[in-house]
């Protein structure tokens, strides 16, 4: 349990997809003696990456899951979450930067400021959390870390400043000249772990300077006695060190280093950078809401003689159990130690507490203020605050994004509709951007995802870890049928069983409304009697769950009756039922009845380079343009587009934008279908159902 918290780090790893991040990870934990040898990113040793430790990250080479692990550099405590750097793992980035203190944000040399490192970026800014950034892979053909720099202010807004210039670039990069202390660095050796510090070079020595005076301009702005020691020419290593952290805890600066992660360069000093720059949990505001003072907010303070604040943050599915990740913002856990889930009030007993390396754990006895732990055998929810029970404060929640995109699944044989309902529990539990469940009027199961690689990986994750073979198809859309005209019915059931028969009479007529159905009662003079008005509106309403065009349910129907007739032994209620259905069958069909289809409010943001694509891509999908406005440097489109048309956009929408634009969409209305496409579709279903009866 740690007490002198300036040595503790929480830290997050996050990049775009290609940036060679898992790479950049596993030399840290190479270099911090975590691990003992260095192995290739997809696996192809026979080992691969440690931080991606499931199955299919290997096979594919991208992480999926965020990773947690811990280790030490130069005396200091480093907990690390690697986070995955596809948008569609997007939760996993949300949920680490929401518990973490500081992020390497880890670009390209070559290809800059990518569209994850826009999301990325988002996220820290929402979780207010500071950052070096990490130009990676100076050593490809094209590379160029300067501008990723100029990048870095352009694209991102930040305020970057050089720590480091190259040595050489593409092939011939050897090292950096570090701008602090003014020297040459340059790693050899096998894993580059020999670090060798020399004169700068002199056709480096100009570029140098100036790069020098323009990160002393830069640190100047938050430190009156470093700009003092400038005018002075005084200036030391912890002056720098001590402007540039407050600039950069201020979220007012963003330090840049370079190397290359796959040579073994740079990588060092990388860590030092983490060491002097980013902050320890002391340096960091958390607050809670009160629960007993009105949900007031309350500060958090990193010690471990208050009351216990933990936060659960992510779930696994464990060998012994859920595992459950927490990061400690107050007070200590330890072993049998009683905690209280402050969303379900029940009280439960830590009894194993663990620190996590990937997929491997190392069991300890207590963990106090600022750690990141994990804890087995107790049932949460991602998201949960857990307390001692002496306060009763609930931590704030993390933003989680809306699903973009659905399939309609269905086991292949009954041995997998077990085990699918199975992981589809877990997986919901774990993941709050999966989500599944039956749709009520086709009962399909769907389910919904951030994109079609998220989806695909769950269903991969069904069949290997479940034995769940799925068929996948595109969920069905919920249409709605209407009449668009006034139409007169006047029906009589009359049905003669013996003894007692069945009659009723109903008039009246059917129109469209406003209102999802209405019934109005005009009979005047009796001849309905007003015991049997009830079941006249009992039998018309039984008729609007299922339409008669195909059979999705009736809206916006109001439904008149004016007389009718009854007889004195043979009308009942399920007389004038059935009176009322047969006129609902009469008076539809002669209404001109007709399909609606739901339209959705979409929202796309993207950079106003692709507006003009974005707006193509709407208009090819049916879509009404509402509105649209720049702000940033980021368009804003709003427009109405069938949900039927929506299938697929996501992966259109990124291909068409580099992958840098999203968007959210929610139901907007009912408007009616094209006639041609609502022809095709009666058609389609009419033929559905003529196969069917042939298989019967």
């Amino acid at each position: 349990m740690y007490t002198d918290f300036s040595k503790l780090r929480n830290i997050g790893i996050s990049a775009h997809i290609d940036s060679g991040k898992t790479t950049l990870t596993e030399r840290i934990l190479f270099y911090t003696n975590r691990i003992h040898a260095i192995h290739e990113v997809k696996g192809k040793d026979g080992v691969g990456a440690k931080m991606d430790s499931m199955e299919l990250e290997r096979e594919r080479g991208i992480t999926i899951a965020s990773a947690a692990t811990h280790c030490e550099w130069k005396g200091l405590h480093f907990n690390i979450i690697d986070t995955p750097g596809h948008v569609d793992f997007t939760i996993e980035v949300e949920r680490s930067l929401r518990v973490l203190d500081g992020a390497i944000l880890v670009l390209c040399a070559v290809a800059g400021v990518q569209s994850q490192s826009l999301t990325v970026d988002r996220q820290m800014r929402r979780y207010k959390v500071p950052r070096v950034a990490f130009v990676n892979k100076c050593d490809r053909s094209g590379a160029n870390p300067l501008r990723v720099k100029d990048q870095l202010r352009e694209k991102l807004q930040h305020n970057p400043v050089l720590m480091q210039l190259p040595i050489g670039l593409e092939d011939k990069f050897e090292g950096v000249v570090d701008l602090v202390t003014m020297k040459a660095v340059r790693f050899s050796g096998d894993d580059g772990e020999v670090i060798s510090e020399s004169e700068i070079p002199a056709e480096l020595l100009a570029e140098a300077s100036r790069a020098r005076e323009e990160m002393l301009d830069a640190a100047s702005m938050f430190s009156d006695e470093l700009t003092e020691a400038i005018l002075e020419e005084r200036v030391t290593e912890a002056l720098i060190k001590a402007a540039i952290r407050k600039g950069t805890i201020a979220l007012k600066l963003t330090p840049v280093f370079m190397g290359s992660a796959y040579k073994n360069k740079a990588v060092q000093k990388l860590l030092d950078g983490v060491v002097d720059y980013l902050p320890d949990p002391t340096e960091v505001v958390n607050e809670a809401h009160d629960l007993a003072a009105d949900e007031a907010k309350v500060v958090l303070s990193i010690d471990n003689d208050k009351p216990t604040v933990a936060l659960a943050f992510k779930l696994e599915d464990g060998r012994y159990g859920q595992l459950t990740y927490l990061r400690i913002y107050q007070g200590k856990l330890s072993r049998d130690m009683f905690i209280t889930n402050m969303r379900t009030k029940k009280d439960h007993r830590v009894g194993r507490l663990v620190r996590m390396h990937s997929d491997e754990m190392e069991d300890i006895d207590a963990a106090g203020s600022g750690d990141i732990v994990a804890m087995f055998g107790i049932e949460c929810n991602s998201g949960d605050t857990f307390t001692d029970g002496k306060v009763k404060l609930n931590m704030t929640s993390m933003h989680v994004p809306d699903p973009v995109i659905s399939l309609s699944i269905k086991p292949a044989d009954s041995k997998s509709e077990v085990n699918m309902g199975k992981a589809l529990r877990r997986f919901t539990r774990e993941d709050p951007t999966f989500r599944a469940g039956i749709d009520e009027e086709s009962s399909e199961t769907i389910i919904r995802g951030m994109g079609e690689l998220h989806l695909e990986v769950y269903i991969e994750r069904m069949k290997r870890e479940y034995n769940a073979l799925v068929e996948v198809s595109p969920p069905q859309v919920a249409y709605r049928e209407t009449v668009s005209q006034r139409a007169e019915f006047a029906y009589t059931h009359k049905k003669q069983t013996g003894g007692s028969g069945q009659f009723g009479r109903v008039c009246g007529y059917i129109e469209p409304c406003e209102q999802a159905f209405e019934f109005v009662d005009d009979v005047v003079g009796g001849s309905i009697p007003r015991e049997f008005i009830s079941s006249v509106e009992k039998g018309f309403r039984s008729m609007i769950a299922k339409g008669r065009l195909l059979g999705f349910p009736v809206v916006n129907v109001r439904v008149v009756i004016n007389d009718g007739a009854s007889h004195a032994v043979d009308s009942s209620d399920i007389a004038f039922q059935e009176a009322a259905r047969g006129a609902w069958r009469e008076g539809f069909d002669r209404a001109k009845p007709r399909l609606l289809e739901p339209i959705m409010r979409v929202v796309v943001e993207t950079p106003a380079e692709f507006s003009g694509g974005v707006l193509g891509t709407l208009m090819q999908r049916r879509a009404m343009i509402v509105g649209s406005q720049e702000d940033g440097g980021l368009v804003r489109v709003e427009a109405e587009v069938p949900l039927a048309e929506m299938f697929g956009y996501s992966t259109t929408l990124r291909s068409s934008t580099q992958g840098k634009a999203e968007f959210s969409m929610e139901f907007s209305r009912y408007l009616p279908v094209p006639a041609a496409m609502a022809e095709e579709l009666m058609s389609k279903a009419a033929g559905k159902k003529a196969a069917e009866g042939g298989k019967k």
